[in-house]
């Protein structure tokens, strides 16, 4: 379209247009999207009757609304998560950063020629330990009453389980309302 036909056209149809012509991004909360006007199939012809396929009904499922406090995250987990967080990946990244300083000083100071190569690789290595140092503290912070134990291995596998578990629900209901 030309730049003139844009401007004839008023502002708001063009914000429509704009959200209309890009996809939602999978984190983006689903109330966002507009749903479409669902049709009610008309009663097919005699002939039709014999050769139409039945669809499963989906069943109602009425969902009580959610208040604010059950969405966020208790205070004593999420001092759990930072106090993790802070650890698994901030030591990680502090020894990837001293890499840098480390390999300094020993070019400069010794004989020894490091490959720049290998300081970039131990440095990327110590990054992406702390990269799954934040989501292993997220991932690995007790919701219960009790603080869990020092690594929290038992709390990581129970949340990553109901991680995956959300995800797969997520991912049938999709399949679901695409095949309708």
């Amino acid at each position: 379209m030309s730049a003139k036909k844009e401007d004839e056209i008023p502002k708001e149809k063009q914000g429509d247009r704009q959200k209309s012509a890009r996809t939602p991004l999978p984190f983006e909360p689903k109330n966002s999207r507009k749903k479409a006007a669902k049709t009610t199939p008309e009663a097919p012809a005699k002939s039709e009757k014999k050769t139409a396929k039945k669809t499963p009904q989906r069943k109602s499922v009425k969902r009580t609304p959610i208040s604010k406090e059950d969405k966020q995250i208790p205070k004593a987990v999420s001092q759990r998560m930072v106090r993790r967080m802070a650890l698994l990946s901030g030591l990680p990244t502090a020894l990837g950063i001293s890499t840098f300083f480390a390999s300094y000083a020993i070019v400069t100071q010794t004989k020894i020629k490091l490959p720049n190569t290998a300081v970039l690789l131990v440095s990327m290595a110590w990054f992406g330990l702390g990269v799954l140092g934040l989501s292993y503290g997220v991932l690995s912070a007790s919701w219960e009453e009790q603080a869990g134990s020092i690594l929290g291995w038992k709390e990581f596998t129970a949340n990553f389980g109901r991680m995956t578990a959300a995800w797969r629900s997520v991912k049938e209901q999709q399949s679901i309302e695409n095949s309708d």
